[in-house]
């Protein structure tokens, strides 16, 4: 008979702490990753719900937005003259500035000079003044339950100056772009 190995105390203590050890480990890292899981879902149903990321893509908005730019669209229906939104349209998101609300009068002379309700707008943000592609009667008023938008680089954009696009419903509009998030040298608030 050959003589087993006595096991001490201290190896069993040894044992024990090395297991107690795995096992906090373990659910260490367990924890961690329903905290990120949880922290992950909750960032997106952010970002799909309230606070939608969109990439800018065309020269509509020039001046303002470049293509490429990635920015911040915040969920809401109450917008005032001057700021920019996105909307659908045709399983896109276009993304143009609020010119005119319901029941305001749109007028647009062959120079590019905007009037809404007889009142020359102030427009520092447009690139170029143009009429652009536009196939509606002036004055134009704005139908009920509709926006009237417009993209700052006014001789490329089709907006709701052409009946192609038209005014923009409640329905359509995703939200008011708030914040550019890139390119980094250019972050900061939409205007």
């Amino acid at each position: 008979m050959t003589d087993s190995p006595k096991v001490t105390t201290k190896d069993l203590s040894s044992e024990l702490e090395r297991v107690n050890y795995r096992n906090r480990f373990w659910g260490v890292v367990r924890n961690s990753v329903y905290i990120l899981m949880a922290v992950a879902s909750t960032a997106i149903l952010i970002a799909v719900l309230w606070l939608p990321v969109l990439r800018i893509y065309g020269q509509s908005m020039n001046k303002t937005l470049q293509e490429g730019d990635v920015v911040l669209t915040v969920k809401g229906s109450d917008f005032d003259t001057g700021e920019v939104i996105a909307f659908y349209y045709n399983n896109k998101v276009l993304v143009k500035r609020v010119i005119a609300e319901s029941g305001d009068w749109v007028d647009i002379n062959a120079d590019g000079d905007v009037y809404v309700n007889q009142k020359k707008l102030d427009e520092p943000y447009v690139k170029e003044l143009a009429l652009g592609e536009s196939n509606i009667t002036y004055p134009y008023q704005v139908p009920e339950g509709q926006i009237f938008v417009m993209g700052d680089n006014r001789a490329t954009s089709i907006d709701s100056r052409n009946t192609s696009i038209g005014g923009v419903s409640q329905e359509q509009i995703v939200g008011k772009i708030a914040f550019r998030i890139w390119p980094l040298n250019k972050i900061g608030t939409i205007k």
